[in-house]
């Protein structure tokens, strides 16, 4: 069968060096035993060494083309080779609701939507590994204080140990892209409960950060404001928060903050977003 032609609109770059593609497959070494989930396969030069891990491997593509080559070129995979869409799986069924590692050469215009997918299913996720542009990359494995620093850091970073393993330049790939890429590997953390409601955690630490130029006294009342409204509608006086805005840590800007600090931040509104009155 004649090879894939890449297709820009699925954010296609198909790896073409061999080493780099088993690299990046031996990552997946560091969760043994654990099934694997390749997403985004393309033409299988990641799957030609995932495949001798010698444990359970399903791909999922997209592209009808890429299946119809994979199903020629990869019959021992005949059974899993799932075409959907990665972002609308449920991934509970994936492996009968067995954890699983994650994998890929994650196409770059849905890598951020991949790895909140990743979030939601955590706790079947122990671990996931793959390439992705530098740039976000950069982002998942930033500090605080760090200009790259944001909303992907702190998310992934409350529930993930993340390394930045190795550097990949744009001649590998067909075609090759405009950046430079990343391999990542990310293995869940001892976390199992954030101490905080998770819905809020994840509603300040998006508010602050897309903000980020102003202090957290600032951009912080929107969320307030929303708690309050619902209080009104319940019938329930909210409280006045001046007091509140002024300790601290809402003089800080949000890429000042670690994982820990906007856990208690959280914990903070969620007091303080309580009717007048109780405690």
């Amino acid at each position: 069968m004649k090879t894939v032609k890449p297709k820009k609109f699925l954010g296609q770059h198909f790896l073409k060096d061999l080493q780099i593609a088993q690299d990046i497959a031996d990552t997946v070494d560091a969760c043994p035993g654990l099934p694997i989930l390749e997403v985004g396969p393309g033409m299988g030069v990641m799957t030609q060494f995932l495949v001798r891990k010698e444990r359970p491997l399903k791909v999922v593509e997209i592209d009808f083309e890429s299946v119809a080559y994979l199903r020629e070129n990869f019959p021992q995979l005949e059974d899993h080779i799932i075409e959907d869409d990665f972002l609308k799986m449920h991934l509970e069924h994936t492996f009968g609701g067995q954890p699983f590692v994650l994998t890929g050469n994650y196409p770059y215009n849905i890598s951020s939507q991949i790895f909140f997918k990743m979030l939601d299913y955590k706790d079947l996720i122990p671990c996931c590994t793959g390439m992705i542009q530098k740039e976000v990359a950069e982002r998942i494995a930033a500090e605080p204080g760090s200009k790259t620093y944001g909303i992907l850091s702190v998310l992934i970073q409350a529930w993930y140990h993340v390394e930045y393993l190795f550097t990949v330049h744009e001649h590998v790939f067909n075609p090759p892209p405009k950046v430079k890429s990343a391999v990542i590997r990310m293995t869940r953390n001892a976390t199992t409960d954030l101490g905080c409601d998770e819905r809020l955690f994840k509603q300040v630490v998006k508010t602050t950060f897309n903000q980020r130029r102003k202090v957290l006294r600032n951009s912080i009342r929107p969320v307030l404001a929303d708690a309050d409204n619902k209080l009104r509608q319940q019938g329930l006086a909210p409280r006045e928060h001046t007091a509140f805005l002024e300790t601290e840590i809402f003089g800080r800007r949000p890429e000042q903050l670690s994982v820990d600090d906007f856990v208690r931040l959280t914990r903070a509104m969620t007091e303080e977003t309580r009717p007048a009155g109780m405690s």
